[in-house]
């Protein structure tokens, strides 16, 4: 049987109105509120002293549930979700974690590490989600490496919102989610190391806007999958687009940055 690690939080109402007051939102949220759809993120943490941290700033690979795989960039490539039931602001809840799938490969560009966690959180003694976490390892790129080309982005949707992303966001949401990778806020650790052309805005942070416009336009979620595919820096505003139950992120230069479909409640 696969390790599992189980963490319990409050889910402090304060946190998720903090995000909502971030992302330029009517603060409403207050004890017993449903929480937004993937606003779980804010919860769980997993403080470690600074031994314990990678030079990227997450947490070491090989003492938890991730297995060191020899490759030192760090990217969340996508994952899929499931509701079942609301979570509630200011109720006890367990997330239980294991991890699925940890495989090491040869691709185009080098050697791969494919990581699948699972994670349920449970609250009072009910499931309420299922989220599994795609993340990708790689190494670091080499200076005179070309760039890879991100694919276009549809140009059909019927719904749009554009959306910008400062310095002070990024700040925010790796705070508010206790996310500790440098390419959000460490401008020269992103350049200089990772070999992005500014701070990389997060993949969770695209998907959070994503299911919000989702769920704003189609109604209650079931179910939710997305997948990165090219970064979006802080300095690029970005377009929301929805087509039917597909969704995207474009790039102001006409990219595609990621992709998502969504599926709301039958019986709604």
């Amino acid at each position: 049987m696969s390790k599992m690690e189980c963490q319990s939080d409050g889910l402090d109402p304060a946190r998720a109105a903090a995000f909502q007051v971030a992302l330029g939102q009517a603060e409403n949220i207050t004890r017993g509120s449903d929480l937004p759809p993937f606003f779980h993120q804010l919860y769980f943490w997993t403080p470690l002293p600074p031994s314990a941290l990678g030079r990227d700033g997450h947490p070491k690979v090989g003492g938890g549930l991730i297995p060191d795989l020899g490759l030192p960039r760090r990217m969340w490539a996508g994952g899929r979700l499931a509701f079942d039931h609301p979570l509630k602001a200011g109720i006890e809840a367990e997330k239980r974690s294991v991890l699925e799938r940890a495989d090491r490969k040869v691709g185009r560009t080098g050697p791969l590490g494919f990581v699948v966690l699972r994670h349920e959180i449970w609250q009072g003694g009910v499931r309420c989600l299922t989220e599994w976490q795609d993340l990708v390892y790689r190494e670091d790129p080499a200076p005179d490496a070309p760039r890879p080309v991100a694919p276009d982005a549809r140009s059909d949707e019927t719904d749009r919102r554009d959306v910008a992303f400062s310095s002070t966001l990024l700040f925010r949401y790796s705070a508010l989610t206790f996310n500790g990778h440098r390419i959000h806020y460490d401008l020269d650790y992103a350049k200089d190391v990772e070999g992005y052309t500014g701070l990389v805005v997060h993949g969770p942070l695209l998907a959070q806007h994503l299911m919000l416009m989702a769920e704003d336009v189609m109604g209650p979620l079931e179910t939710f999958s997305f997948r990165a595919s090219s970064p979006l820096m802080h300095f690029e505003t970005a377009t929301l687009c929805r087509n039917g139950n597909d969704l995207w992120v474009r790039g102001a230069d006409g990219r595609q940055c990621m992709s998502a479909v969504a599926k709301i409640k039958a019986d709604l």
